[in-house]
């Protein structure tokens, strides 16, 4: 780099002089320095932008044969839907961190709102119709797949399975419509993992309950018409659940920012001080934490199908990209490097669809186990993240633009991998199933405290 030439006023350097400021305020630009980007598509005329979302390729096993002629309908008209309708926008509202708003009636059309709830205006559709749509969604835009899992497979589900049938009849339609949109509120600040420690707190006073505490991380928080809740009743010293509405007073939310990862998704600190919730909004079925488990069986399988979804997008985005861009004269498709990785992210694929439509009939045949639905889980997101690090590597300098979806999909993936129980968390699950040993407290802690403690009582013996 030129060594700068100081004067008095002003400091060169390649050329351009800078005010001697400490902010460089005045600092005298190219005419051309706030001209807007160039479209991609005249950029770079070489590969095709997923604006214009390519066709889905990775099903390489025919697994579509494995799917009911219903369950073929809804992938069919979810994949179509994404392809038309958020391809097009997906990369400027992720980049902006903004949810596009307008959309949310053109998913309510889609009638999957729900997933397997029946009733209710809701579709009842099987798990595996309901894992193939998330899927779908996911392989065109991820954020939309949190955003319509957190208000389906979470909330809604929430109040189909452990709530009352008042409040069935009077939340669910408007839900399945999307009219109303939902959020599920577990997480907080100091209790992510060991989420069952959760210190938000529920006071029974007359006509219902006081809530006060804080959550983290919570998806469609910041505009959701109907939040869950899930606090500690002061008296039972249990974990029950609460329908909050918009606006009570003491409730606020506010938008977590700076996130590198589903963008798109208004992930919100939510703030309680003396809310009051009457007692009809209190969720009868979650008496304690284990009611939870009823949700998260489920949740932890729609989970599981997004970075399947995720995946098949990356593949396809890389197969075509690899025959559209060339280099030493050739597509680079035809290196042999590119051909591996390419075939290696294609079995990573076809892996997963499989582990995914395995976890789907154990849940139907009444036989997955926690243990099952977490091994999926943090399987299947350990294969996407290597597919999302594969696929950067074979889109090169355009692998880290969100144009070309990859970009974008490999940061999404991180935050896939970490919610609804991390990696590890989620391997710790299936191997106290294995096992009969329960690990998530380390034994030699436990110890050392234990031994602190003797010892600390021997102290005190000897005064």
């Amino acid at each position: 780099m030129p060594t700068p030439t100081v004067h008095a006023a002003t400091t060169t350097v390649s050329g351009i002089a800078f005010a001697a400021t400490t902010d460089n305020a005045n600092m005298k630009m190219p005419s051309y320095f706030n001209l807007p980007a160039l479209d991609v598509s005249v950029a770079f005329p070489q590969a095709t932008p997923a604006s214009n979302f390519p066709p889905c390729a990775s099903d390489y096993f025919h697994f579509n044969d494995l799917l009911k002629p219903e369950e073929q309908v809804i992938r069919k008209k979810v994949r179509q839907f994404m392809e038309n309708e958020i391809a097009p926008l997906m990369t400027q509202y992720w980049e902006k961190a903004e949810f596009p708003f307008h959309v949310i009636p053109k998913f309510a059309a889609l009638h999957i709102a729900g997933g397997t709830i029946k009733g209710y205006g809701c579709p009842g559709l099987s798990i595996t119709g309901s894992a193939v749509a998330a899927a779908e969604v996911a392989r065109v835009d991820a954020s939309c797949s949190t955003f319509f899992l957190v208000h389906s497979s979470l909330a809604m589900l929430t109040i189909a399975l452990c709530g009352s049938e008042a409040q069935k009849q009077k939340y669910l339609p408007s839900l399945a419509q999307m009219k109303t949109i939902a959020c599920w509120a577990l997480t907080e600040p100091d209790y992510g993992s060991d989420a069952s420690a959760l210190m938000t707190t529920a006071t029974k006073v007359e006509g219902g309950w006081i809530l006060d505490g804080q959550k983290r991380w919570i998806g469609n928080s910041t505009f959701a018409d109907v939040l869950v809740i899930f606090a500690r009743n002061t008296t039972t010293n249990q974990i029950n659940g609460y329908i909050v509405k918009k606006d009570v007073p003491g409730l606020t939310v506010t938008k977590i920012e700076n996130k590198v990862g589903l963008r798109i998704v208004q992930n919100g600190d939510i703030v309680l001080k003396k809310v009051f919730v009457p007692d009809d909004d209190r969720i009868e079925g979650v008496n304690s934490f284990q009611d939870t488990n009823k949700v998260l069986a489920v949740s932890r399988v729609m989970v599981a199908w997004q970075p399947i979804g995720l995946s098949m997008g990356i593949y396809d985005m890389c197969h075509r990209y690899l025959k559209e861009r060339k280099q030493f004269g050739v597509p680079l498709a035809a290196f042999q490097i590119s051909q591996q990785k390419l075939v290696q992210m294609l079995g990573n694929i076809q892996a997963m669809f499989l582990v995914g439509w395995r976890l789907c009939k154990l849940y139907e045949s009444g036989k997955m186990t926690p243990g099952h639905a977490s091994l999926g889980k943090s399987w299947i997101t350990l294969r996407a993240r290597e597919t999302a690090a594969l696929g950067r590597e074979l889109l090169g300098g355009n692998g880290i633009l969100a144009d070309f979806l990859v970009a974008k999909a490999f940061c999404d993936m991180e935050p896939i991998y970490t919610f609804e129980g991390t990696h590890d968390i989620n391997t710790l699950v299936t191997g106290r199933e294995v096992t009969g040993i329960a690990s998530f407290k380390p034994v030699a802690q436990k110890r050392a405290i234990a031994t602190d403690n003797r010892q600390l009582f021997s102290f005190l013996d000897n005064y």
